[in-house]
């Protein structure tokens, strides 16, 4: 399955129905008088945040969505049926905003959350509505009124409370796979990670935390150079940033200055947002070369710092702690 994140869509709301010019013809009614219907409302477009998608794939394929429209009003005073709305299935995390103009129109995250993208039309008033002292017997009504046309931009932002990021080949795909019952693709040369994957760790109560390996992280990646660009929306969302250095290469502190470099360009509050570091594939470093990165990162940031193995899984359950230890204590202030 293709990783969609971005699409454009026009919506059309539902015409309203006309209104009727009828009469009641009734024997023994002399003067029945007009008795034509109002039309229906047309049907409205609305959005439904769903958990079973994962992403926009299905709207590269259909990108004009309609509703449908009211129907005519009818005799006796009959209103006409409103036409159905149209409901569209998003995944969780979708924000749309109007194409045209850049407005917010609304961000659904929470499964079955809905909203209404394109009103539809009011229904015309039949020629009941004008009767007066003046006019005893008009011969017309009103049309429906048009429903709303929108094109809009939806983006979305992946939903997990733990952002995994690093430099390509830093083993976050590696990492989320022995954390979680996720599968992406691992392989030793960097960039095999091409979209975000998601995957549930489960704490010894049975809760899970969604974990997010986010790629494609390099430098100047605020700034749209490589696949960073189009991945750094998706840490937004996260409580939790865990940072993962890869502790064989040549210079790891410079490693973690360039990500930070990144988080600081993009800002949106990512800065500010809580992280973890951790020291990856510890089992192929030698204990004093670690140690003296330890101590010299240490220098440049009071964060928590890890040692661990992915492939190994040496350490991950002290590391993972830490992430339950830090979830709870925030969860804790906002009570």
């Amino acid at each position: 399955m293709q990783f969609i994140d971005l699409a454009e869509v026009e919506v059309i709301a539902g015409k309203g129905g006309d209104g009727m010019v009828a009469f009641r013809r009734e024997k023994y009614v002399p003067a029945g008088g007009p008795a034509g219907g109002n039309g229906g409302w047309g049907g409205s477009v609305i959005f439904v945040a769903s958990n079973r998608l994962q992403t926009l794939l299905d709207f590269r394929y259909a990108r004009i969505f309609k509703a449908e429209d009211g129907k005519k009003g009818g005799p006796n005073n009959c209103t006409g049926a409103k036409g159905s709305d149209r409901l569209i299935e998003v995944p969780c995390g979708t924000l749309i905003t109007d194409a045209d103009t850049g407005e917010y129109i609304g961000d659904l995250t929470i499964d079955g959350e809905t909203l209404c993208v394109a009103a539809g039309g009011k229904g015309g008033l039949g020629n009941k509505h004008f009767l007066s002292n003046r006019n005893r017997a008009p011969e017309h009504a009103l049309p429906g009124l048009e429903g709303e046309i929108r094109r809009l931009r939806l983006e979305l932002k992946l939903i997990a409370e733990v952002g995994i990021i690093g430099l390509p080949n830093a083993g976050k795909s590696t990492l989320i796979s022995a954390l979680s019952s996720a599968k992406p693709k691992v392989a030793d040369y960097p960039f095999t990670t091409l979209v975000p994957n998601l995957g549930v760790v489960r704490k010894p109560t049975g809760d899970g935390t969604v974990f997010a390996d986010i790629p494609g992280l390099i430098s100047g990646a605020s700034e749209g150079i490589g696949l960073g660009h189009d991945f750094l929306r998706h840490i937004e969302r996260t409580r939790i940033l865990l940072h993962l250095i890869d502790a064989t290469v040549d210079n790891p502190i410079a490693d973690y200055q360039t990500i930070q470099q990144e988080l600081e360009a993009y800002g949106h509050g990512l800065p500010e947002r809580p992280q973890i570091i951790a020291f990856n594939k510890i089992d192929a470093v030698d204990s004093e070369i670690l140690a003296s990165i330890t101590s010299e990162l240490h220098q440049l940031t009071s964060m928590p710092i890890f040692h661990v193995s992915a492939v190994t899984r040496q350490g991950l359950d002290t590391l993972v702690q830490e992430v339950w230890s830090i979830l709870d204590a925030e969860a804790s202030i906002v009570v």
